[in-house]
């Protein structure tokens, strides 16, 4: 199995993980949803969960789902996000369901984790090639982004994925001058 943190270093989420493809059906015990969404429909984040947990699979660190990275991007959408942005994210994650009908008869959250990951293999190809070929952003890009952002700034990604170093660090009041040694000048 392909180690999540080899992955991102070359650049953050290239989509390594889902082009090579890994072990065990992701799809097949999809639980379902723990949370109520702000800005998509029941249908948008079934798909952005399954897919989030795709880009981001649990290994020996946690998934996009325990990391709650689906909550950040549906909360992103509804706060953050400029309309044109969460317009081709939610036009997107329906796209993926109406995709998932025409080629398997189900909603993406429903495929297999191998179907699954051939479409979004599909649209990280697609997205690739409309930035190559300067059109309009793709929504696989965005929303691989958003799911990076989120993932990394969780909790979970940021002390067990990524290497913690907790700023200004520890603080150790009420210790003599001689233990510090020289005071500090700016």
């Amino acid at each position: 199995m392909l180690n999540r943190r080899d992955a991102f270093r070359g650049l953050a989420l290239t989509m390594g993980m889902v082009s090579v493809g890994f072990a065990g059906p992701v799809a097949a015990a999809l639980p379902p949803l723990a949370w109520t969404p702000a800005a998509l429909n029941a249908e948008q984040a079934r798909a952005l969960d399954a897919a989030a947990e795709l880009i981001v699979p649990k290994t020996d660190t946690p998934g996009a789902r325990e990391a709650k990275v689906p909550q950040f991007v549906d909360r992103t959408i509804a706060t953050y996000l400029d309309k044109t942005q969460g317009e081709l994210l939610k036009s997107g994650l329906t796209q993926m369901d109406v995709d998932a009908r025409a080629a398997h008869g189900k909603a993406f959250a429903e495929l297999t984790s191998a179907q699954q990951t051939a479409l979004l293999s599909r649209y990280d190809q697609e997205a690739a090639a409309a930035r190559k070929a300067w059109k309009p952003r793709h929504f696989f890009s965005l929303l691989k982004e958003y799911v990076t952002i989120g993932y990394f700034t969780s909790e979970p990604g940021a002390t067990l994925a990524l290497r913690y170093e907790p700023v200004p660090g520890e603080y150790h009041g009420c210790i003599p001058l001689a233990d510090v040694g020289k005071a500090w000048a700016l």
